[in-house]
């Protein structure tokens, strides 16, 4: 069996149609024109922009070339790209588009628990087996509470979830569906190899505010600063204090967080700003679990 490590920037590339959303979609020749059979293979999980990871995925950024996964990318702007939505979704309809161009004949997903153990595998066509997959998901991770906190704990569900802060940022982007707007999110990650993504800490160095960045997104998307975007934009809404390995010069000057050396430390801090009485969630496996406030009726 041969094997063949994908590069984005390649040139080994075949052009295989565009996405009504105007995506040309190139795709590794390898997997497009010389595969006979094409299997995918992947986690379903929530995810920050393109609803869930899995299925679509493996292909679109998986094996597409660098113009395809920029012009798929600076769709983040849209107000439906983020995490747990599908239905007008347009990273996701662009991920499908892309995945049904490229001819794919059989997905294996899986769905974990927090220990990456496996609950249950899912096999067949590429939507139909995938949003099975999504009903698991949505049934296992997605949690109501009755209102918004003033203060949410979240941790990104340890090792290699936490190992940087870029990677870690999915916790936060959970976080902020339950925290009040002017409150407090304590992130707990170790992010023991700093921030993780050179894009990500380049762009928070260079731009100052959101209307910048978004301006970047649609000229010339670049991978990593997705990231960049999100935090800032949660930066408006809320404060972050960060309990992690990172120093301080990185976490405070660069991504403009607070820091605390413990968990203690930070909820004393939170209390002080919010008040002895404020309402607190805690969510230890922000990573996986996306909390939605109830709404009446």
């Amino acid at each position: 069996m041969k094997t063949v490590r994908h590069d984005f920037k390649g040139q080994d590339l075949a052009y295989a149609g565009k996405t009504k959303h105007g995506t040309n979609v190139y795709l590794n020749k390898a997997f497009f024109a010389e595969a006979d059979v094409k299997i995918l293979t992947g986690e379903i999980r929530f995810h920050c922009y393109a609803g869930y990871g899995g299925g679509r995925k493996s292909v679109l950024p998986g094996v597409c070339g660098e113009e395809t996964i920029r012009h798929d990318h600076t769709m983040i702007l849209n107000s439906q790209a983020k995490k747990g939505v599908l239905s007008g979704n347009p990273i996701h309809e662009d991920m499908i588009e892309a995945a049904k161009l490229a001819k794919v004949d059989f997905i294996l997903n899986v769905v974990t628990n927090s220990k990456g153990e496996i609950v249950k595998a899912f096999a067949g066509d590429l939507e139909q087996a995938f949003y099975e997959g999504v009903k698991l998901v949505d049934e296992t991770y997605r949690i109501s509470v009755d209102r918004r906190a003033d203060v949410v704990v979240v941790g990104a569900g340890g090792y290699p979830a936490d190992s940087s802060l870029y990677g870690a940022y999915e916790a936060v982007d959970s976080a902020l569906r339950v925290v009040k707007r002017g409150g407090l999110i304590i992130l707990a990650a170790e992010c023991r190899e700093g921030y993780g993504n050179q894009t990500f800490y380049d762009w928070m160095v260079k731009f100052k505010n959101l209307k910048d960045i978004e301006r970047k997104i649609k000229r010339k998307f670049a991978f990593g600063g997705q990231t960049a975007y999100h935090l800032m934009k949660a930066l408006q809404k809320v404060k972050i204090i960060l309990v992690s390995a990172m120093p301080d010069y990185y976490a405070t000057d660069i991504f403009r967080l607070k820091t605390a050396r413990a968990v203690n430390d930070a909820l004393n801090e939170a209390f002080n700003i919010a008040g002895k009485k404020a309402k607190v969630w805690v969510m230890p496996y922000g990573n996986l679990t996306l909390p939605e406030v109830k709404t009446s009726g």
